[in-house]
């Protein structure tokens, strides 16, 4: 008990009490602090996760065809590379001395498709492409110039393709250029190649772990069907 002047008295309260108290409280708050930073970082590797996801979002077909291509040719199967695309440089900054910025460039000519090279004697060329949709491929993603090349490599008897990737149910077709040629040019008004036409005349290419896409087997037993 303390006496205060005028009479007034105060109860102290119980020290162990307050202490504990304190504890507890400290205890408390630093759990809420900990569950707070827990889900912070769990937030965190979630969004890292999908920005990893987003990505490879479109460089991962393209990826596994490198993969693939580089598989043939360790093996000896086959030499096909993709591309360069020419871009002629017209102003570089330079912010630091060690470092250059390409500011303004342009692409020196139109590019015709992607990959190129020999195959068993044969010369084969094709385009690759990627689409979210499910039951159409935009035609968006095929210019006239490209049409044009696949047809002249059609004429030097070489063997021109595209490979049709539908990411969104895991499905990948080869489709000889001449049906997409012919699909193009009798469907020009149309916006898109629907797969039921993609299924009919071309060849769904089953993934696998090594090689990834082995699109040559597909290639393999239509020569064998063109040769008997």
């Amino acid at each position: 008990m303390i006496n205060y002047p005028k009479g007034l008295s105060r109860t102290r309260p119980p020290q162990k009490e307050s202490k504990k108290n304190a504890r507890a409280f400290v205890s408390a708050t630093e759990s809420t602090h900990q569950s707070k930073k827990e889900r912070a970082l769990r937030l965190s590797k979630k969004q890292v996760q999908n920005l990893v996801e987003f990505g490879k979002r479109g460089m991962n077909f393209e990826s596994e065809i490198n993969e693939t291509n580089a598989y043939y040719l360790a093996h000896h199967i086959a030499v096909i590379h993709k591309k360069p695309t020419p871009i002629q440089i017209v102003k570089v900054d330079y912010p630091k001395r060690s470092k250059a910025k390409i500011t303004e460039a342009y692409f020196r000519q139109a590019s015709t498709t992607d990959y190129s090279g020999v195959w068993q004697g044969k010369y084969i060329d094709f385009e690759a492409k990627e689409t979210q949709q499910k039951t159409v491929f935009p035609l968006k993603n095929f210019h006239e110039h490209q049409i044009v090349h696949m047809e002249r490599v059609i004429e030097q008897k070489g063997i021109a393709f595209v490979l049709l990737h539908f990411a969104s149910i895991e499905e990948t077709y080869l489709l000889p250029s001449i049906n997409l040629i012919k699909f193009y040019y009798e469907k020009h008004g149309l916006k898109s190649i629907p797969i039921q036409y993609i299924r009919e005349f071309g060849f769904e290419i089953p993934t696998q772990q090594i090689p990834r896409i082995p699109y040559l087997d597909i290639l393999k037993k239509l020569c064998e069907v063109n040769e008997n």
